[in-house]
């Protein structure tokens, strides 16, 4: 007799309410840190999964919904803030090194930049040194005395109203950036299309500690061009290229967190307790792993070439290929219709004959 799904539903919940074992986390991280390169660059963002119907989950908030929010109008539901921090395996492909649902209706809830915080702690202690890449929702003096504190690089874009110094006088950035033209030419892949733009830098100073960086300008791309803060060093040509490029490959992020969503219903759970949401989490976060291991396995390796055959993809190639992939296992495994019972021999007690005794 098949189970009723509201009790499949505790069942699954009260495991998940012990929440992600400590040896599991960090085993899983020193996996990832073998499959990154040497000077990795760790992509911070933050999204959100709506439940506008919840009722009963834990510590709901209230949330901007980023797939129904437009640059003219905000709109709010409830759910939980997710910060995340991935770092860029060597085939380019992004795996999580930090995964948290939250919301400020916890109790003894700090910040949302306490948890940003802990996630650049984390990147910070994994790999030693890292490029922390971020968009404008991170252009805050805290979060550049931050990464300042823990000796990391970064490349961050500015808002418009962001003030610099240059040449002892407090500057607007966007005033710095119409003064000035691209004079380094370069082609680049930017949110699936390509792009040519026209890159400039000058040396200034940030607000936040007063130490000199550097504000990289790309012209080109989108409608007002775009202003990079960076405290890598830019001598050359090629090392302005280098920063822009940290930059734009920050959408694998984007992708990262819709992926997530299309394919493994990451904003379609069930269980309500906050601890529990997390630990589901966690084991997304390994299936997405997985397809990060797959991606660095050559061309010619059978699993990934059955896997993308299965999935029948329309284009040849592409730059993030986690949908085929997740397209092709959910495919072969949709031909396993007994699940994995029999793949393991079933162990029967020993059989004992009934035997009977007759009192004299």
């Amino acid at each position: 007799m098949p189970s009723k799904k509201i009790n499949v539903v505790d069942r699954l919940s009260r495991y998940l309410e012990k929440g992600t074992p400590a040896s599991a986390a960090a085993s899983y991280l020193q996996q990832v840190k073998k499959w990154a390169p040497a000077e990795p660059v760790i992509y911070i963002d933050d999204s959100d999964v709506v439940k506008p119907d919840g009722h009963k989950f834990e510590s709901l908030g209230i949330v901007r919904d980023g797939s129904e929010s437009t640059s003219a109008k905000n709109v709010y539901k409830k759910g939980y803030h997710v910060t995340e921090a991935c770092v860029l395996t060597h085939s380019n492909h992004p795996v999580s090194i930090f995964s948290r649902i939250h919301s400020s209706s916890e109790k003894d809830y700090k910040s949302v930049n306490t948890v940003t915080f802990q996630a650049m702690e984390q990147g910070a202690a994994l790999f030693g040194k890292a490029t922390f890449a971020m968009d404008r929702g991170y252009d805050d003096n805290k979060m550049f005395l931050k990464l300042d504190g823990l000796g990391q690089d970064y490349v961050i874009r500015l808002k418009s109203n962001r003030k610099l110094l240059y040449h002892n006088k407090w500057t607007m950035a966007a005033e710095l950036r119409n003064r000035r033209k691209g004079k380094v030419k370069m082609k680049v892949f930017y949110k699936g299309q390509n792009h040519e733009a026209y890159l400039s830098h000058v040396k200034v100073q940030i607000t936040a500690s007063r130490k000199d960086i550097y504000l990289v300008l790309a012209y080109g791309i989108t409608e007002h061009p775009m202003m990079l803060a960076t405290n890598k060093e830019v001598k050359s040509k090629d090392d302005v290229i280098r920063v822009a490029r940290t930059y734009f490959s920050r959408w694998k992020i984007e992708e990262y967190f819709r992926c997530k969503k299309q394919m493994f219903q990451f904003e379609n759970f069930r269980v309500r307790k906050l601890k529990a949401v997390n630990a589901l989490n966690f084991y997304i976060t390994l299936c997405m792993a997985f397809l990060g291991l797959v991606s660095m396995k050559p061309e010619t390796n059978a699993l990934k070439v059955s896997i993308i055959k299965t999935a029948d993809p329309i284009k040849q190639k592409v730059f993030f290929c986690y949908y085929r992939l997740a397209k092709g296992i959910s495919g072969i495994l949709s031909y396993a219709k007994e699940g994995v019972r029999l793949w393991f021999r079933t162990k029967r007690p020993k059989y004992h004959q009934l035997c009977l005794k007759l009192a004299v």
